[in-house]
Formats: C-alpha cells, sequence, structure tokens
C-alpha cells in the first residue's frame, strides 16, 4: 500500500520500521520538527525523523497541519492510507479524508480506556492489571474514533519505559496484520461506558509524597520511570527513585525506619533499590548509602 507515515518519538520507530519490512511504500513520513537537546542545545531531529532518513524516506516537519499549502501537500501525496503513531499534532479533517482509507492509528491502550496523552503511565499509576494496543480508525475527536483490531498485555511490575518498548512491538505487528486485509476489515464504535482520559504528566506529578500509600508510591516510581522519574528531597537535594519495592511496616509517614532507607508512608513503608542522584548515574541503593549514611529517623520531604 501507499502509505503516510506520521510519527515522532521512539514508540512510532518500530511501526515505521514494520511497515518498511512488510514490503508497503511508505511515500512520506510526517514528525514534529527538531527541538534544542543536550548540554549544547543543538537542534535534534525526531527518532521517527532520524529512521525516515535513514531509508531514505522524505520528512516533512510542520508546526501545524492547519495552513492550507499543508493540506494541499499532504493530499497531493495520494496515499491510500495514514498511519499515525504517537505523532503529537491535531489532524484537521481535510487531513484526516484525504487518504483512500483514511487514518489510522496505533494508540497504546485499549479503547476507551485512557484516552489521551499519557495512557501508559496512566494505566500505571491506576493500578490497572492489563493494557494493551488499539489500532483505531481516527475522526476529529479525541481518541474517539471506531476500532478495528486491539491486542492486550499484562502489566505486572513493568515500568512506562518497558511497557512503551512491549507496546509498540505489539502495535507495529497489529497495524501489519490490519493493513493485509484492511478493505475487509470492520470498525467496531468504541462503548460508552468506560470512557477514562490520561492527561498530559507534569512533572509535578513525579515528586514522591510519603503521606500516601506504599503501593501507590511504588506504582508511581513504575509510571515514570525513565522519565520524568519519581523523586524526593534530602538534605536540598534532590534524588531520583527509578525502583523501589514495598515493605510490611509502620512508622512516621517521610522518615526512615533503617539505615537501608526504608521510609514510612501513609500506610507500610517504601524501599528504593535503585535511585540517581544529581548529575552522577544510576546506581542500587546500597551502592549510594556506602558514599552517604542516611540513619533511621532521617526525614525525607
Amino acid at each position: 500500500m501507499r502509505i503516510i507515515f506520521m510519527g515522532t518519538p521512539d514508540f512510532a520507530v518500530p511501526v515505521l520500521d514494520a511497515l518498511i519490512d512488510a514490503g508497503h511504500d511508505v511515500v512520506c513520513a510526517y514528525s514534529q520538527p527538531p527541538r534544542p537537546a543536550g548540554r549544547g542545545k543543538k537542534l535534534q531531529p525526531t527518532p521517527v525523523h532520524l529512521e525516515a532518513e535513514a531509508h531514505g524516506i522524505e520528512v516533512r516537519t510542520p508546526v501545524s497541519l492547519k495552513p492550507q499549502e499543508e493540506k494541499d501537500g499532504f493530499a497531493a501525496l495520494e496515499a491510500d492510507v495514514a498511519v499515525v503513531a504517537a505523532y503529537g499534532l491535531l489532524l484537521p479533517v481535510a487531513v484526516l479524508e484525504a487518504p483512500r482509507h483514511g487514518c489510522l492509528n496505533v494508540h497504546a491502550s485499549i479503547l476507551p480506556r485512557w484516552r489521551g496523552a499519557a495512557p501508559i503511565q496512566r494505566a500505571i499509576l491506576a493500578g490497572d492489571l492489563t493494557t494493551g494496543v488499539t489500532i483505531m480508525q481516527m475522526e476529529k475527536g479525541l481518541d474517539t474514533g471506531p476500532m478495528i483490531a486491539t491486542r492486550t498485555t499484562r502489566i505486572e511490575d513493568k515500568t512506562a519505559g518497558e511497557l512503551t518498548d512491549e507496546l509498540s512491538v505489539i502495535g507495529a505487528r497489529l497495524m501489519v496484520e490490519v493493513l493485509a486485509d484492511l478493505p475487509r476489515r470492520t470498525a467496531t464504535p468504541q462503548p460508552a461506558l468506560g470512557v477514562t482520559h490520561a492527561a498530559k504528566i507534569d512533572k509535578a506529578e513525579a515528586r514522591l509524597d510519603f503521606t500516601h500509600d506504599a503501593a501507590l508510591l511504588e506504582r508511581q516510581i513504575r509510571a515514570f520511570a525513565p522519565r520524568p522519574g519519581a523523586f524526593f528531597e534530602l538534605e536540598g537535594e534532590r534524588i531520583r527513585v527509578l525502583a523501589a519495592e514495598v515493605i510490611g511496616r509502620e512508622g512516621v509517614a517521610g522518615r526512615t525506619l533503617d539505615d537501608e532507607l526504608t521510609i514510612a508512608c501513609g500506610f507500610s513503608a517504601l524501599r528504593p533499590t535503585i535511585v540517581q542522584r544529581a548529575g552522577k548515574p544510576a546506581m542500587e541503593t546500597a551502592a549510594m548509602l556506602r558514599g552517604k549514611s542516611i540513619p533511621a529517623g532521617t526525614e525525607i520531604r
């Protein structure tokens, strides 16, 4: 099929690669514009931009698709279908309707649960047991279009980073399956019940509040690993927590219970197992404590 691909982050790269490997003609890739990154703040193309260029595919990086010239340029590609995976820009109706089979989205949840920008993180935070991927026919509303196919997976103790990698591979395979017999596929309207919204992650949500249940904080740590990284402050220093375990002990919330950095919470206790100090690589908590003693009774904010 003649395909326009639209995606931006690492999540979208396996989908692009799968389309190419399946023999489809990816005539153009759309991605977010390059943005400053790194210490030198040099403009850095997105992962999809780099991958498309590596395959000799034309890349377009408009800041908006609303201008008429952008709509006309999109329609002029005469695509059979547009495949969208975490693109990040609103698609006007003219763009949605331009390809012969419209625009298909790889969405990282089982719709209608977790419509929106951060479905993976929100599913982990909520304590969901399962999540998955939905291939959806896009329409004007935010993730409201009819569903063509779904595939589920268990969340278990996965971090957002691990689950993102898994779902991107699942989504890539599922999209190839859908495209293989697209004319015979039927789209089913989403159920009216069970709608939840996955709001964009605010960095302020990453601060650990030890008055909460330790189990909730452990999910928070996994939901924000590797980025932006859940954190607490100790003596004015911000320490990121990348992994932790729940310990069945009680005490004054926000105070350490021993010299292993076991922190009492509103219910039970939390023991970070992998941490990262500012300007340093991630390390096991035991390694940090060998250089920085944190005795029992220390207040953690």
